[in-house]
């Protein structure tokens, strides 16, 4: 599973459904590796580049390893791009998920013991409802 597509996922917890947010490590390392990748560049030069092993900037760029502000400049630098960027796109993907979450409204149902009537409420208050069966 990639970083892109865990960015607002659902976890059940008792009969209601939370979005989770994206985590910074994995929106950070989707940045990297698309930035890495429209340069036709590899792992391996971008990683010699930044003073770093492959293997550390693999997982970096897969969100499994939560890098320093020392290691994510050197990788900026190895990529010609600028820390700042890297922190404002990071910042446009939390930005666009947390509006999502705000119009999405996730509904659960339940039903009364003492009768088979099913209630629907919802967890939140905004504009689109989303049904799953």
């Amino acid at each position: 599973m990639t970083a892109d597509m865990r960015v607002g996922t659902t976890e059940s917890v008792g009969e209601t459904r939370h979005v989770r947010e994206p985590l910074l490590r994995h929106l950070v390392g989707a940045i990297l590796r698309r930035a890495r990748l429209s340069q036709g560049r590899t792992l391996q030069e971008v990683a010699s580049t930044a003073r770093m092993s492959t293997a550390y900037l693999s997982e970096v760029e897969r969100g499994r390893k939560e890098a320093s502000s020392e290691v994510l400049a050197a990788a900026c630098a190895a990529l010609g791009i600028r820390l700042v960027d890297l922190v404002a796109q990071a910042h446009d993907a939390l930005a666009a998920s947390a509006e999502h979450q705000q119009r999405v409204r996730v509904l659960t149902s339940t039903r009364d013991r003492s009768s088979a009537v099913r209630h629907v409420r919802s967890t939140s208050s905004s504009d689109v409802v989303a049904l799953a069966a």
